[in-house]
C-alpha cells in the first residue's frame, strides 16, 4: 500500500494550531538572522580572523549540508514511529541546536587562528545539522496541514510572521540591549562581552520555540500521512530522488531560490558594513531600522495572501520581487550619483527609514509567496511519482539555497578583501575610495542576481487551476485505493484466507 491511501479527513485547522505551528519558525529565523548579521563582523572584527577565512569556513559547512540535507529529507519521508514521520526529528533537535548556537558565539580566548577556524567549523557543522533536523520536518508539515491553494499561503504567512518577529526582534534586542553602544563609543557590536548574554538568551528562545511548536502540533499526527510500508535499497532511493526532483516547477522554483539566496547572502553579509561605514549610522539608528524592518516585514507577510489571491502566486511574486529590487538599490545608487543627503543628517536617516519599510514589506511578501509556490510542487510531484515526498523536495530546495547562500557570504567576504577593507575599522575613518568601491561593486552584484531570479519565475507552470486538478486526481487515486483495499479485505474474510504474511 502507498502512503496515498492512508489519508484521514481532519477537522479545519484551529487558529491555535496555526499559531503554535508558526512559533517554530522563530528557531531557524534567530539562527539565520544572527549568522547573516553578526557572524562575519564578530569573527572578523572582534575575534580577529581574516574575512576570507571566515567565508571559507562557511563554504565548508555548506558542503556538509549538501550531503546531510537530502538524506534527512528522504529518511523523514519514510520514517515510522508512534509520533509519525516528522515529530521525532523535531524533538531531537532542541538541545543540540540551542547548545551549538550558544557555543558559536563564545569561542575560547587566546587560541591561534587555525584552532579558532576548527572551533568555528565544528560549531557551524553541529548547528546546521540540527537546524536541518528541526527546520526540514517542520517545513514539511505545512503542505499537509493546509492543502487549499489560498489557505496554504495564509498558513505560510503566519509561519513567516513569527520568523520576522523572532529573527528581527532578536536583532533589535542585540542592538538595544546586549550589544548596545555606550555614549562614549565603547561597547556595541565590536565589543566581545555582550555576545555572551546575547547568545544565551537566543539559545533559550530557540529551545523554547522548538519544544512549543513540536508539542503544539503533536495532536495533528493522526491526520498526517503515514510512511509507506516497504523496503528500499540505496540504489532504489537514489532513483526515487532523481525521479521526484525531475519536475519543471521544482527546477524553476529552485533556480529562483538559488539566485535569491546568493544575492541575499551577499547583501546580508555586507549589511552591517553599509550601516556602520557607508551610511555611518549610530547603533541606536541601526536598532531603530531593525525595529522598522519588523513592522515592514510583518506588513508584507500579512499582505502576501491578498496579493497572491488577486494576481496569482507567480505574477504576485514577480511584481513584489521586481519592486523590492528597485527600491532596495535606490539609496546606494543615489549616493554614488551624489544626490543623497550627507551622512549624519536627519534627512538621510528619514530616507533610509522609508526605504527600509517599503523594501522589507515587498521582500517579505515575495518570500511568503515563493515558499507557497514550492509547497504547491509537492502535490504535482505526487501525481507524477505516486509518492508523497515533502521532506525530499523541501530538503533539496533548502539545500540548494544553503549552498548558494554560502556562495553569497563568500562573495561578501571576497568583496571586502578585494577593496582592502581595513580591520578594526572605525566609523567615519575609512578611506572614502574604499567606501565608494563598496557601493560600485554591490549594485551590479545584487542587481544581476535578483534579476536572474525574477526571470526564472516566468517559467513556473503551476497555477490555481493546475493545483486544484492535482488535488482532484490525488483524491480519486486515494478513493480507488480504498475501494480496492476494502474489496480485498472482504474477499479474504469470505474465503477464510489469512492476510499475506500472517500466521494461520
Amino acid at each position: 500500500m502507498t502512503a496515498t491511501a492512508t489519508i484521514i479527513d481532519r477537522p479545519p485547522l484551529s487558529l491555535a494550531t496555526k499559531l503554535l505551528y508558526g512559533v517554530g519558525s522563530v528557531a531557524s529565523a534567530v539562527k539565520l538572522r544572527s549568522l547573516s548579521t553578526f557572524l562575519m563582523i564578530f569573527y572578523n572584527q572582534v575575534v580577529g580572523l581574516p574575512p576570507a577565512m571566515v567565508s571559507l569556513v562557511l563554504m565548508c559547512a555548506l558542503i556538509f549540508d549538501a550531503i546531510v540535507d537530502p538524506l534527512i529529507g528522504q529518511i523523514s519521508d519514510n520514517f515510522k514511529s508512534k509520533l509519525g514521520r516528522r515529530h521525532p526529528f523535531m524533538y531531537a533537535a532542541a538541545v543540540p541546536f540551542s547548545l551549538a548556537f550558544f557555543l558559536l558565539w563564545n569561542p575560547p580566548v587566546g587560541w591561534s587562528d587555525e584552532a579558532l577556524v576548527g572551533y568555528l567549523l565544528a560549531c557551524l557543522l553541529t548547528l546546521r545539522f540540527f537546524d536541518t533536523f528541526f527546520e526540514l520536518p517542520h517545513s514539511a508539515l505545512a503542505p499537509e496541514l493546509a492543502k487549499d491553494y489560498n489557505e496554504r499561503t495564509s498558513l505560510i504567512s503566519i509561519r513567516m510572521l513569527f520568523a520576522v518577529i523572532g529573527g528581527l526582534g532578536m536583532t533589535v534586542m542585540a542592538y538595544q540591549v546586549f550589544l548596545k553602544e555606550n555614549p562614549d563609543g565603547s561597547g556595541g557590536v565590536l565589543a566581545r562581552d555582550g555576545y555572551f548574554a546575547y547568545s544565551l538568551t537566543a539559545a533559550i528562545l530557540v529551545f523554547t520555540a522548538i519544544l512549543v511548536s513540536t508539542r503544539g502540533t503533536q495532536n495533528q499526527i493522526p491526520y498526517l500521512r503515514k510512511a509507506p510500508t516497504r523496503k528500499i535499497t540505496l540504489p532504489a532511493m537514489a532513483r526515487e530522488v532523481a525521479h521526484t526532483l525531475n519536475n519543471r516547477a521544482f527546477v524553476v522554483a529552485t533556480l529562483t531560490g538559488m539566485c535569491i539566496a546568493i544575492a541575499a547572502g551577499s547583501r546580508n553579509g555586507l549589511e552591517i558594513y553599509f550601516g556602520l561605514y557607508f551610511w555611518e549610522l549610530k547603533q541606536s539608528q541601526l536598532a531603530l531600522l531593525s525595529m522598522i524592518t519588523v513592522a515592514g516585514a510583518a506588513t508584507g507577510v500579512l499582505l502576501a495572501p491578498l496579493v497572491a489571491k488577486r494576481l496569482g502566486k507567480k505574477y504576485g511574486a514577480i511584481t513584489l520581487f521586481a519592486s523590492a529590487l528597485l527600491v532596495g538599490i535606490s539609496p546606494v545608487i543615489a549616493r554614488l550619483m551624489g544626490v543623497m543627503p550627507p551622512n549624519g543628517t536627519d534627512l538621510l536617516f528619514g530616507l533610509l527609514v522609508v526605504e527600509t519599510v517599503i523594501n522589507t514589506a515587498l521582500a517579505a511578501g515575495t518570500g511568503v509567496i515563493l515558499v507557497s509556490l514550492v509547497a504547491d510542487v509537492i502535490e504535482d510531484a505526487e501525481v507524477k511519482t505516486g509518492r508523497r515526498s515533502e521532506g525530499l523536495l523541501l530538503s533539496a530546495d533548502n539545500l540548494f539555497k544553503k549552498i548558494v547562500s554560502g556562495v553569497g557570504v563568500f562573495i561578501a567576504g571576497s568583496i571586502l578583501a578585494f577593496i582592502n577593507f581595513p580591520e578594526n575599522a572605525k566609523r567615519g575613518a575609512v578611506d572614502p575610495e574604499v567606501i565608494h568601491n563598496l557601493g560600485m561593486i554591490y549594485i551590479p552584484t545584487v542587481g544581476l542576481l535578483y534579476g536572474l531570479g525574477i526571470c526564472c519565475l516566468f517559467a513556473f507552470n503551476i497555477d490555481r487551476a493546475k493545483h486544484e486538478d492535482n488535488l482532484r486526481r490525488l483524491r480519486e487515486t486515494a478513493e480507488q485505493a480504498g475501494v480496492v483495499e476494502e474489496a480485498a479485505s472482504s474477499t479474504s474474510i469470505a474465503g477464510g484466507v489469512a492476510p499475506l504474511g500472517s500466521k494461520a
